[in-house]
């Protein structure tokens, strides 16, 4: 059986990243390090990795370049999330949007210009 273990996001300033993945987010830190950190995430771990060289961190675009990881996390309500970002002054992509399956979808902008989504599952279905 194959599973899911761990995700890595590499950042340009480790202390910065992990101030907007915890104080911002709200994920809970577990490990910290100057070049390696994790946050408790069900069912697999999250992890910062410092990057050797800020010139090795991806443009911020519109785009979705090959290589580059995009980020998704599960929440119980996107409306209060949503607000919660918007108050750090954490740039929007695409504010909450119910799709036509029942789940809503939202997508922002970390400190490095990565791209990830918030997402809701529909009301009294999967979480998946």
């Amino acid at each position: 059986m194959l599973t899911f273990d761990y995700g890595v996001v590499f950042v340009s300033d480790m202390q910065r990243a992990i101030a907007f993945y915890r104080d911002v987010l709200g994920l809970t830190l577990r490990f910290e390090s100057p070049e390696w950190t994790e946050f408790d995430t069900p069912g697999c771990t999250f992890a910062l990795h410092q990057t050797p060289s800020p010139a090795l961190v991806a443009p911020p675009g519109d785009i979705n370049p090959a290589g580059q990881c995009h980020p998704g996390f599960t929440v119980d309500d996107i409306d209060r999330y949503h607000e919660r970002l918007m108050s750090h002054g954490v740039t929007c992509l695409r504010p909450p949007t119910l799709e036509e399956y029942g789940r809503k979808l939202a997508k922002y902008v970390d400190p490095d210009g990565l791209h990830f989504t918030l997402n809701q599952p529909p009301a009294g279905g999967p979480p998946a």
